[in-house]
């Protein structure tokens, strides 16, 4: 087991003692491709992928701001790299990240979003010399993608009268189920899609399944259920790309399980919390918000004693030691944001993966 250590953040108190860390071993999904039909005026299909890195590795290139090309360039392809291999091009413009459009924003947020993602990013990039095209067209490039591409994931809890939906599928096909969902019952008040598909039950997927078998997982669940369901449309989306659809790239808003950013100003006596290595009850190993002293910018700020830290500055913290993480918060000497998670949606997120 790790050994434990704690470094200070209360001013000039530290203490601790080193360890070792062997990264979790990440999962490659397999290789996203489209194909690109150009019209008459020369304006290509964008294209998506799905890049999925280990903790200890980058996506494998570079967004560029350049004086001599317009939008937010893909540069510096590593060989053999995470985007290489699903086929990132050198010049590509990259239009949305977590199917949100971001070719108008701030180079430097859409940086954030994808370091925010973790190990996982799903990409649409447009090649350069289409890119180039639409814009001299005066193209809405935001029209050229689908409104909406995230699955959700939605949390319901029985009342008197069930769950507020009922499953439907064809006679014999496992894997194959369509929602009805009652008004105002849990499922709609939970944000379940009527006619949506299910995907994955309690964050097991439910391809396998025959129509006993989920009625079953059902009974098990208790008084709560969750499920990551998709609108035919959004479906379609993933099944004709041949890309498999995870609560990971799911829109989480529905649910009541949230993390938390908390802006902290340092003051005299520094920001008044300890940050922990620790093993998670989930699995793994976090970094916890530990003894956070009362009145003091920390608490101020909304921190409570057994947070988990998921990102500092915007980004994503997963895969960063304890002294990196610590370098991270330091980075800037008056004031740091902080993503962070209480225990119970922690260990949730992980049971939905």
């Amino acid at each position: 087991a790790a050994m434990k250590q704690t470094k200070g953040l209360k001013g000039d108190k530290t203490s601790f003692i080193k360890f070792e860390f062997n990264p979790k071993d990440g999962i490659d999904n397999p290789a996203l491709t489209l194909t690109e039909d150009t019209d008459a005026e020369g304006v290509g299909e964008p294209r998506f992928y799905l890049l999925t890195k280990e903790s200890t590795e980058t996506f494998g290139f570079c967004l560029h701001e350049e004086l001599s090309c317009q939008g937010h360039v893909i540069r510096q392809i590593e060989l053999g790299g995470v985007a290489q291999r699903r086929g990132l091009q050198d010049g590509d413009r990259l239009l949305q990240v977590n199917g949100h459009f971001v070719d108008h924003m701030d180079h430097q947020r859409v940086v954030q979003r994808i370091k925010a993602s973790g190990n996982q990013v799903l990409l649409a990039v447009l090649d350069g010399d289409s890119y180039e095209a639409a814009k001299s067209l005066g193209r809405d490039l935001s029209q050229m993608l689908p409104a909406d591409i995230r699955p959700r994931l939605c949390h319901v809890t029985r009342d008197k009268s069930g769950f507020g939906f009922s499953v439907s599928g064809p006679e014999g096909t496992k894997g194959t189920f369509q929602l009805s969902v009652r008004q105002d019952g849990p499922a709609d008040r939970a944000g379940v899609p009527a006619g949506s598909w299910l995907l994955e039950l309690n964050g097991d997927s439910v391809k396998s399944y025959s129509h006993i078998q989920l009625t079953k997982k059902l009974k098990q669940s208790g008084n709560k259920v969750t499920l990551l369901v998709a609108s035919s449309a959004v479906e379609e989306f993933y099944r004709l790309r041949g890309l498999r659809v995870t609560a990971a790239l799911a829109d989480p808003a529905w649910l009541p399980f949230k993390a938390r950013e908390l802006h902290i100003v340092k003051g005299p006596s520094g920001y008044g919390f300890l940050l922990k290595e620790d093993d998670c009850s989930s699995g793994g190993i976090g970094q916890f918000l530990w003894d956070v002293d009362v009145g003091l910018p920390a608490e101020q700020a909304g921190m409570k004693e057994g947070d988990r830290v998921l990102a500092v500055n915007g980004e994503s913290i997963e895969g960063l030691d304890h002294e990196q993480t610590v370098q991270r918060i330091r980075a800037h000497e008056d004031r740091v944001t902080l993503l962070v998670i209480d225990p119970a949606g922690d260990e949730f997120y992980h049971s939905v993966g």
